[in-house]
């Protein structure tokens, strides 16, 4: 179990996380979502002692981390997966771990086969691909046979089949009475590993839940429908109290309603309908409407005008 209270820390003049609390429970595979510069890796890092809060305290089955006597069998974590020697070997690397924790050297080659790094494990880890590099990290965390796990982006690099394996891998462990601790800038892969969410903005949880009360949360589920007179139905069911967008000609999208109800006020007005169809919002779209005030970093949606153009409307 994680249990954060109150947590905080700061640079200088700079919140990075601000008087968070949570608590990640065992059994569950919590994700942890958030934009760039949200405070999610600040946040990891000082649940493993390092980073100092500056104030609030962070444990980790019931200790601050560096209280553990034996850290690596309580908790196994990925936060950078470059960080290892790259003139070593991935055997050579997780055996010089397993010494300093009195870990027998047989589970060495447990968690490289389990991570499928049997047909590198002599390589230098410097010729490594991300994605391999990658299950180095994850073997790595798992060393210990740890009873949390702390993944940062764990599926950075990997192709879909390694995708898959995570997903499947961590959901295990969690049905093991794990506590796993993940993030990930994929919402589709999130929506299918996670059991419960937290979303961090400029360094505050902002939204928490099951992925599907995060979701309801911000984004009700709609109707999408499609008609060649798509106007005279949007203009009825806008009078009946229904929201209506039109995201192309011929479709709309409607909410505040159901299928049902569409259904009956087109058949009252005598509109055909081509497509009638429930749509439930996505974890990507709760995601966007969130944190839409969080981002620090944005990009622009439209090209910039060029230098001729700005001369021609002067």
């Amino acid at each position: 179990m994680i249990e954060a209270h109150e947590l905080t820390k700061r640079y200088g003049d700079q919140t990075a996380v601000d008087s968070i609390s949570f608590t990640i429970a065992p059994g569950t595979v919590t994700g942890f979502l958030g934009p760039n510069g949200a405070g999610k890796s600040t946040t990891m890092r000082m649940i493993m002692g390092l980073d100092r809060p500056t104030s609030g305290s962070v444990t980790v089955n019931g200790k601050p981390y560096r209280q553990h006597r034996a850290p690596l069998r309580e908790v196994g974590a990925l936060l950078e997966a470059s960080a290892v020697h790259p003139g070593r070997s991935a055997r050579s690397h997780l055996r010089a771990m397993a010494a300093t924790h009195n870990i027998q050297a047989s589970r060495v080659g447990e968690v490289i086969e389990m991570t499928g790094l049997a047909g590198v494990a002599t390589k230098r880890v410097g010729g490594f691909s991300l994605g391999m590099g990658q299950r180095l990290g994850i073997a790595a965390a798992l060393l210990g046979d740890p009873r949390t796990l702390i993944l940062d982006e764990p599926v950075n690099g990997l192709d879909p089949e390694g995708v898959q394996w995570v997903r499947q891998f961590v959901r295990a462990l969690a049905a093991e009475g794990r506590t796993v601790f993940i993030s990930s800038h994929l919402m589709s892969e999130m929506s299918r590993t996670a059991d419960q969410l937290l979303v961090i903005g400029r360094g505050r949880i902002i939204a928490a839940g099951t992925v599907q009360q995060v979701i309801d949360s911000v984004a009700g589920d709609g109707v999408r429908v499609r008609s060649p007179r798509a106007g005279e139905l949007a203009a009825a069911l806008t009078a009946d109290g229904a929201t209506v967008t039109s995201p192309e000609t011929g479709m709309l999208e409607v909410g505040g309603t159901t299928a049902e109800h569409v259904g009956e006020v087109a058949a009252r007005h005598g509109l055909p309908l081509h497509e009638l169809s429930p749509r439930r919002a996505s974890l990507e779209e709760a995601y966007m409407r969130l944190t839409q005030d969080a981002v620090e970093y944005r990009a622009h949606t439209t090209p910039t005008t060029s230098r001729t153009e700005k001369a021609e409307t002067r």
